[in-house]
């Protein structure tokens, strides 16, 4: 426990004395986020914190964690590598989906071959228990594809998906530190401190966004943490056995999973590349219902908590039923949210059409015909 301690103190100064100068670095030569009409900030931000982070995960667990006896470790690092600098890459250049894609399917591949991480049981869920290679390899690149994306995609306000991995990382650190899996409870609390020392200078208003080199990061490390806590937990053999950990697995990534699922979802029904922008994740409903980012970030961690304790609490239960009963329930209250969000935005267009039709009535310089101020608002 002590070399974990010293792995996450140096974590946390890493990227604690990192991103001062990241941030300083991007103003000298205006590598910004630039804001549109889809994004919520409004002034240019720096979208390069997740270099802080990166770093601060590569010095402190090189430096302080014994990966001898985990060799798959050089594994995880190879494609921590490359997701990174495929984020930092889209951050000041922006690439395209299937590039971004491609890169996610090379380092999940690296992990599932060479590091050994994959889904070979599905541990008495939905009936099934192994699963052969022809089938536990496609949903295993499934799986971590969609973790991945899970957290880039949920990184639409400050603070939400540094607080999602921070909850992720820190629970499974403290998992792995009593279950023995020195290695895995060092990378888990470096991300942990990390994010800890990202999320100072990214809380509302934020200084410096994390960026895709951060989120697809973290997406990786918590889709390898959460991989290995189910086949771990789920062995009676191993030191710290837990009942239903699948569905414990899952249920620690339930806000950012559930959401990807549903926009995926939607995009897809309606013609659209599951990864074309817009605004339809849970961040910006709760935004459209006048909650602020630190209100939201607080809402989506505490909700995805009580998820996970409610889950703990249950375990031993029959499996199938808990998993459909958390998605039925977290997609009901979504659907909840939004209907009433619908309504709301159809009075206020119907509004702001009176407001137009009183004003040409009065002047000559609003012309309706273009509708522009119309399609602002249902945009």
């Amino acid at each position: 426990m002590p070399q974990l301690l010293v792995t996450a103190i140096i974590s946390f100064i890493v990227a604690f004395l990192a991103i001062p100068v990241i941030i300083h670095i991007a103003d000298k030569k205006k590598l910004y986020d630039i804001p549109d009409e889809r994004k919520l900030h409004k002034h240019t931000i720096a979208s390069l914190g997740g270099i802080g982070v990166f770093i601060a995960i590569v010095f402190s667990c090189l430096v302080s964690a014994d990966f001898q006896s985990f060799p798959e470790f050089q594994y995880f690092f190879a494609s921590m590598f490359i997701i990174f600098f495929i984020g930092l890459r889209d951050d000041i250049i922006a690439l395209s989906a299937f590039k971004k894609f491609v890169a996610q399917i090379i380092a999940a591949g690296i992990i599932i071959h060479f590091g050994g991480i994959r889904i070979e049981s599905l541990y008495g869920l939905f009936g099934v228990d192994e699963l052969v290679p022809m089938y536990s390899i496609p949903l295993t690149y499934i799986t971590m594809i969609l973790v991945i994306n899970a957290f880039n995609l949920i990184d639409g306000i400050d603070g939400l998906a540094g607080g999602l991995g921070l909850m992720v990382s820190l629970l499974l650190g403290t998992y792995f530190g009593f279950a023995g899996l020195a290695a895995y409870a060092a990378l888990s609390f470096s991300l942990s401190a990390a994010l800890l020392a990202f999320l100072i200078f990214n809380f509302h208003p934020a200084k410096i966004f994390m960026g895709d080199c951060g989120s697809l990061l973290v997406g990786l490390i918590c889709s390898v943490l959460v991989l290995k806590f189910i086949n771990t937990a789920s062995s009676p053999a191993a030191v710290l056995p837990i009942p239903s950990a699948t569905v414990i697995g899952i249920s620690l990534i339930l806000i950012p999973l559930v959401d990807t699922i549903r926009v995926f979802s939607i995009r897809i029904l309606k013609g659209r590349s599951p990864f074309s922008p817009d605004r339809n994740h849970i961040h910006h409903i709760l935004l459209d219902k006048g909650l602020s980012h630190s209100a939201i970030t607080l809402i989506c961690v505490s909700v995805n908590i009580t998820v996970i304790a409610a889950v703990y609490f249950a375990k031993g239960s029959n499996d199938t039923l808990m998993l459909i009963t958390m998605f039925a329930f977290s997609f009901v209250i979504i659907g909840l949210l939004y209907s009433t969000l619908s309504r709301r935005k159809l009075v206020m267009q119907r509004q702001i059409i009176s407001d137009l039709q009183a004003k040409r009535a009065t002047s000559k310089v609003i012309d309706l015909s273009t509708k522009q101020p119309l399609e602002k608002v249902q945009g």
